[in-house]
């Protein structure tokens, strides 16, 4: 009873201030200019990889369905969490209110979870090329590929109604300082003045059954494509399969190496430094590298890419 009149007597905290990366003026110059640099061209690099599988149909295929949603995905993605990391780095401190910050944790919510499905449908698509290839056609036709976009898409905006809802619901009463570059989270968390056991409970649960469940799916469907590239008779055969799957393997192992990390467990997190590092590599380099890693290992894009140069210089 006590609790409650106290909780009651506080003022909910209005807005919250991002410390970012640093604090050093000299420092922070710096990191604007590569920070920007680094958002510039994700977004340059995934607009363009949208526009060649638009525009060129011997890409309209379900590998570049999938290939393309993730571009749209990233260009999504990197403007939810680069503005205030860039504002922050511009200014020192950044002030988010209350209702923008949760805004923003919504969609960057919505957005990881989104990739995690999205990453595991490529990964069945690659499952039923190599080890079902007769009836990949059928398999993988239109409406499939469609739908297994949609359910990414909706997956995530559904798990990041229930956790945005829950982190919401929380008492903010100060102080109002996040040590992160953006609305996350275990910052979040950290900063509640009532319990959050049962938000807690909801974020573990999530990360059971989006990252967990999304990255069994992608390790079953390669132990079986594993299983199908070792029964091939020809070393060619075998180096073939093995390199359409290359470019998602990377992506996956680079994504999901920090993302498990700091998301799959329900505890909240102290090593915050190690936290805003961590994050830097799944927000700024991974939607940066992922258009490049696609394109130096697929031929088709890599021919769409140079007839695209051709048509702009003729």
């Amino acid at each position: 009873m006590e609790r409650t009149l106290e909780l009651g007597n506080m003022t909910r905290v209005q807005d919250f201030v991002l410390l970012g990366l640093s604090t050093s003026p000299d420092t922070r110059n710096i990191l604007f200019a590569i920070i920007l640099t680094l958002y510039l061209l994700t977004l340059l690099e995934n607009t363009f990889i949208i526009y060649l599988i638009w525009t060129h149909s011997e890409l309209h295929k379900p590998m570049y369905c999938f290939l393309g949603n993730l571009s749209s995905l990233e260009t999504c993605y990197v403007s939810v969490t680069m503005p205030s990391l860039l504002m922050g780095l511009w200014t020192g401190l950044c002030h988010v209110p209350f209702t923008a910050c949760m805004t923003q944790l919504f969609f960057f919510i919505s957005f990881i979870c989104t990739e995690c499905i999205l990453l595991a449908s490529m990964a069945y698509d690659r499952f039923v090329a190599i080890c079902h290839p007769l009836h990949y056609p059928l398999l993988m036709r239109t409406q499939v590929c469609l739908g297994l976009a949609m359910f990414s898409w909706l997956g995530g905006l559904l798990v990041s109604v229930v956790k945005t809802s829950c982190i919401a619901s929380l008492s903010y009463c100060g102080p109002n300082v996040l040590n992160h570059f953006f609305c996350d989270v275990s910052p979040l968390l950290n900063l509640s003045c009532t319990h959050v056991a049962l938000t807690e409970l909801v974020d573990f649960i999530s990360a059971i059954v989006i990252l967990w469940g999304s990255l069994l799916m992608i390790i079953s469907s390669y132990v079986a494509i594993g299983r199908a590239v070792l029964c091939m008779p020809s070393a060619t055969a075998r180096r073939k399969a093995f390199s359409t799957c290359t470019s998602h393997l990377i992506v996956v192992g680079i994504f999901y190496s920090a993302t498990l990390f700091i998301y799959a467990r329900p505890s909240r997190i102290e090593a915050m430094d190690l936290n805003k590092v961590l994050s830097v590599i799944y927000t700024v380099v991974t939607p940066m590298c992922n258009p490049i890693i696609y394109c130096l290992r697929n031929k088709e894009v890599q021919a769409a890419f140079y007839r695209t140069l051709h048509w702009s210089r003729g």
